[in-house]
């Protein structure tokens, strides 16, 4: 049997889906949601809205600050999208409307990365659960009262 290399975690957020995934779909908005404190802010000419197979670039900061250029690899309008950079691991965020709201689901999933063993060797799906949390608060903050 093998290893899911996946972390995920929902959130159910009083806001209607399509809202919340143009919140995402706008790469402007990712250093304003991003719960990790590592995404610094988009870089200049970036498309204003993510669709599949579009590249953005952000500038980022693990300790050290580094450029990353992102693919979005799975595009579903108000359901799904999900983006990836060199080492082919993904970021998703889902969207099913619910009772109440939104449920949205952001995920890591390392199963498509090149380096695999490196990613869980350096504690970074424990780390990136904690800012996924983070992130899904944030989203709600801007969805339901219009900033963080």
């Amino acid at each position: 049997m093998s290893k899911e290399r996946k972390v995920s975690t929902t959130r159910v957020i009083a806001a209607d889906r399509q809202t919340l995934f143009d919140i995402v779909a706008d790469p402007a908005m990712h250093p304003v949601i991003d719960g990790s404190g590592s995404v610094q802010a988009l870089q200049d000419d970036q498309p204003d809205r993510l669709a599949q197979g579009t590249k953005f670039g952000m500038d980022m900061k693990m300790g050290a600050k580094y450029p990353i250029t992102n693919t979005v690899v799975e595009f579903v309008e108000g359901e799904r999208i999900a983006w990836r950079h060199m080492n082919g691991h993904r970021w998703r965020y889902e969207f099913e409307a619910v009772d109440g709201g939104t449920q949205v689901t952001e995920s890591f999933d390392w199963s498509t990365a090149k380096a695999k063993r490196a990613l869980e060797i350096a504690g970074f799906p424990k780390k990136n659960l904690k800012g996924m949390e983070a992130t899904l608060v944030r989203l709600e903050e801007v969805a339901t009262n219009g900033g963080v």
